[in-house]
């Protein structure tokens, strides 16, 4: 008599390598927002790292409720890539502005955290676009030579 073995349940955003990445990065955003903030720093570096939190927190909230599953018309893997890319560098200009002048305490602190910030946006770019290259059921699959048949 066969038994019926479970559906592997996919494991939660939260508890993946994926989501471990993302909160990070929103928790180094938001922490050099705030001492960005604290150091009434220009009103640009401010902005920037509050666009970087707002667009890190929609999509892990994105991802927490699959809501990547239910609305399928966006290849959400891909706007994920180029929100990190742009974070990125965005992140990596205002950090570093930051730490030129070196005017106060906090503005320093929070161009070093913003700076931790844009490695993990580099690391959260690199994870997602790894798995868009090994995805199996994706619409492009490699064949080698060896597999064609010649005529």
């Amino acid at each position: 008599m066969q038994t019926l073995k479970p559906k592997p349940k996919a494991r939660p955003f939260c508890l993946s390598v994926k989501g471990h990445v993302k909160l990070l990065r929103l928790a180094l955003a938001a922490t050099s927002m705030t001492l960005f903030i604290l150091a009434q720093a220009p009103e640009p570096y401010i902005v920037i790292t509050g666009f970087e939190v707002a667009s890190t927190f929609f999509f892990i909230l994105l991802y927490i409720l699959r809501l990547d599953r239910l609305i399928s018309c966006l290849f959400w893997p891909l706007l994920d890539i180029i929100n990190s890319v742009v974070a990125a560098v965005f992140m990596i200009v205002v950090s570093v502005l930051a730490l030129i002048p070196e005017t106060t305490t906090y503005t320093v602190l929070g161009g070093v955290f913003g700076l931790a910030a844009s490695v993990f946006c580099i690391a959260d770019g690199a994870l997602i676009y790894r798995k868009l290259l090994f995805n199996p059921g994706g619409p492009y699959q490699k064949t080698d030579a060896h597999d064609k048949l010649v005529l």
